[in-house]
């Protein structure tokens, strides 16, 4: 389980970084076909939603996870964490996330996601 943990560690990582990066191209490799994401404004997005959102670079800055649990149940795992960042005015903002990631011939892919800020 230990090796489920690091991938999906760094796959955490890179979903973050994707985010704050508007890095389509990665989201693109870890987003199962099926993915479906909740955001802050309550509107549910599919894969082709998530990818034509996250492609408008995002004016927040400095975003990070904190707190991460990582819960690994079989080919099943969820990962809870918080968020800071720097909202455009300068100020500081806080969220938090919900991942739901299955592993699929073998990969960790995304298969949801809930933001909430």
């Amino acid at each position: 389980m230990s090796k489920d943990i690091d991938d999906l560690t760094a796959l955490n990582r890179d979903y973050v970084a994707s985010v704050q990066n508007s890095d389509v191209k990665r989201f693109d490799e870890i987003l199962a076909d099926d993915f479906f994401c909740s955001n802050p404004d309550k509107s549910l997005v599919d894969r082709a939603g998530f990818l034509k959102q996250t492609a408008v670079p995002v004016t927040i800055r400095n975003l990070k996870a904190h707190d991460v649990n990582i819960r690994v149940m079989g080919d099943f795992a969820i990962i809870h964490a918080g968020t800071t960042y720097t909202m455009p005015d300068g100020k500081p903002g806080s969220g938090r996330y919900t991942d739901v990631w299955a592993r699929r011939n073998g990969r960790w892919l995304a298969v949801s996601a809930h933001v909430s800020r």
